[in-house]
């Protein structure tokens, strides 16, 4: 099956774009920590209550979407490299882009297990679902001492700000980078992750690729 999912995906990376499932990946990873990022600012800003609580079963459904998807999009892009593309030929630029999208990966597990951690630390907590239906447990910290969980707490609650700053450092980062390829360079970087719009005069694309032989970027 890996095999056939290759050979697929290379009617699209032979031509420097992803496949449409990493495109699908990439786009609803980014709305996912974009939407949990506005929404935790918001929620931090609620006094204590009903409403406060409410606002955390959004954040955490989505915080676990995140987790499974971020495993999926792992397995993906271990099956299946994504394309070889102009920009992979820029030497440390190149580096610092793997070495970005690396932190992302980590970002996409560490912040939605830190904040699983604080809610499991809680004296008494309340359900977990994911996407408001599938019921999600705990972590085993209820036999714990109580000083001990707010211990665990407060590292969790820094590894989650830590996180959230990074991202807050990165982002700007990646987009300032993928505008740079695209306008600047004139490179198929941002073109390669966008939806393809077949072309009337050419709907297979005739573009073959150069540079095969580098490491692809991570999807």
């Amino acid at each position: 099956m890996i095999r056939q999912l290759r050979e697929w995906a290379r009617g699209h990376t032979e031509r420097g774009r992803y496949s449409p499932v990493g495109i699908a990946f990439h786009w609803i990873m980014a709305f996912l920590i974009l939407f949990q990022l506005g929404w935790g600012w918001s929620m931090s800003r609620l006094p204590v209550g009903e409403d406060k609580l409410a606002a955390y079963q959004v954040h955490s459904a989505a915080g676990l979407a995140v987790i499974l998807l971020a495993l999926a999009r792992f397995a993906w892009r271990l099956a299946v490299p994504g394309p070889i593309n102009d920009a992979d030929k820029q030497g440390w630029q190149t580096t610092v882009s793997v070495i970005i999208h690396y932190i992302f990966y980590a970002t996409f597990f560490l912040l939605p297990i830190s904040g699983w951690v604080m809610w499991s630390a809680i004296a008494e907590p309340g359900p977990l679902y994911l996407a408001g239906v599938v019921p999600w447990p705990p972590f085993p910290l209820g036999d714990m001492p109580l000083t001990l969980r707010w211990q665990i707490m407060d590292v969790a609650e820094d590894v989650h700000l830590a996180v959230v700053f990074a991202l807050f450092l990165v982002i700007p980062l990646h987009v300032g980078a993928a505008l740079k390829h695209h306008f600047w360079d004139r490179h198929d970087v941002l073109s390669g992750m966008l939806p393809e719009i077949p072309d009337e005069e050419d709907p297979q694309g005739d573009r073959t690729h150069k540079h095969r032989d580098r490491q692809p970027r991570p999807a």
